[in-house]
């Protein structure tokens, strides 16, 4: 658990293109916490973790789930879909369709 949880946040933070020290401070810790996180060395409490996932700007389930590659921009993309009609909305849905399959 330790190993993925550490990768799954070194990646989703690459992401968001914030670097672990700058990400450690964010959060009010040492200059390594992130880091030590990354490499296996610590584990987050779950306050910390929470704040984690605020800080990534996803929930905790989106953290987890490693088939969601980009949850930020999921969520957003997400967002805007809900101002469509219906029409546009399924306009897109068969745009999406027919990327899926390639």
């Amino acid at each position: 658990m330790k190993s993925e949880f550490g990768e799954r946040l070194s990646y989703l933070r690459m992401q968001k293109g914030v670097s672990a020290r700058s990400m450690s401070l964010s959060l009010g810790q040492n200059l390594g916490y992130i880091n030590n996180i990354e490499n296996k060395r610590a584990f987050p409490s779950m306050e910390i973790f929470f704040n984690i996932c605020e800080f990534l700007e996803i929930t905790p389930q989106e953290f987890f789930d490693e088939e969601n590659i980009n949850p930020e921009e999921l969520n957003a993309a997400v967002d805007n879909l809900k101002k469509l009609d219906a029409h546009s909305l399924e306009s897109i849905s068969t745009v999406i369709e027919l990327l899926a399959k390639k």
